[in-house]
């Protein structure tokens, strides 16, 4: 049977394609097929342990099986739109994976298309690219020696565009489970970024100041986790790419939300 096989950031490099079309016996599971990717592309193999798998859009297992004219996107480290307008009184959230520019006035902006007369609480938050290098990705160490006491000069950031926004959707439906918040906004850059520009956006707008912070803090941090999206610094002759392996799934999905009221509110707020 035949499957198709994408690549992202220094695995597409590596490989020199974005995708291909890649035939696997009748039955054969992920790992299967990541062995025959391996046996047509060599440099891949010292990547294995960091990489994840998903199976048409979903984080899939490596003793998953597969189906003919599946898709498998190999997912290396992370760098860690849609706004559909919400049912009258419903859950709003703004998700978004934006090529252009924008701004600090970005959090403004969110904030006043999320916030509403019973929201106390608007917390933002903005990543923006720093000069100082990160850690490098799992098998790019090498080329971050080559660079090592070099400033950065910018980034560029690529995305499994569909699968991105199904992962920050998730997300914003656990801030919505955990902490009561269901007015959120995560908007991602793709594309070049360069210095001291914004590549994230997260806003949180609640009743009370803490389900706000709480809210806007997990959504970064499992935005940066989970989300298939990686990030290369560029220096003047050469870029690194930066991430750990991704996580399949939440971090807290064993822990239990915080205890509320029953008016949303975590039990420990006195505001």
């Amino acid at each position: 049977m035949r499957v198709r096989v994408r690549l992202f950031a220094f695995q597409r490099e590596l490989a020199g394609t974005r995708s291909l079309a890649l035939d696997v016996a009748d039955g054969s599971t992920v790992e299967d097929a990541w062995a025959a990717l391996v046996a047509r592309f060599p440099a891949l193999a010292p990547g294995r342990p960091s990489v994840r798998f998903a199976r048409n859009g979903e984080y899939a297992e490596p003793g998953d099986r597969l189906a003919e004219d599946d898709e498998l996107a190999c997912i290396p480290p992370v760098s860690g739109g849609s706004a559909a307008e919400p049912p009258e009184g419903g859950p709003r959230r703004i998700i978004e994976l934006r090529a252009g520019p924008f701004t600090a006035g970005i959090l403004g902006e969110l904030a006043d298309r999320l916030a509403g007369p019973h929201d106390g609480a608007v917390v933002g938050f903005l990543g923006r690219t720093r000069i100082t290098p990160g850690t490098p990705a799992p098998g790019q160490e090498q080329e971050a020696a080559q660079h090592a006491g070099r400033e950065v000069e910018g980034l560029e950031y690529e995305a499994h565009e569909s699968m991105a926004l199904r992962v920050l959707e998730a997300i914003a439906g656990e801030v919505a489970e955990r902490f009561g918040v269901d007015r959120l906004a995560i908007v991602h850059r793709t594309g070049p970024v360069p210095l001291g520009d914004a590549s994230v956006a997260i806003v949180a707008a609640a009743p009370h100041r803490d389900a706000a912070f709480e809210a806007a803090r997990y959504a970064i941090d499992e935005t940066k986790a989970r989300a298939p999206i990686w990030k290369a610094e560029q220096f003047s002759d050469g870029h690194v790419w930066i991430g750990t392996p991704a996580r399949t799934e939440s971090q807290a999905r064993s822990a239990p939300p915080p205890a509320r009221t029953r008016s949303g509110r975590g039990t420990r707020s006195t505001e």
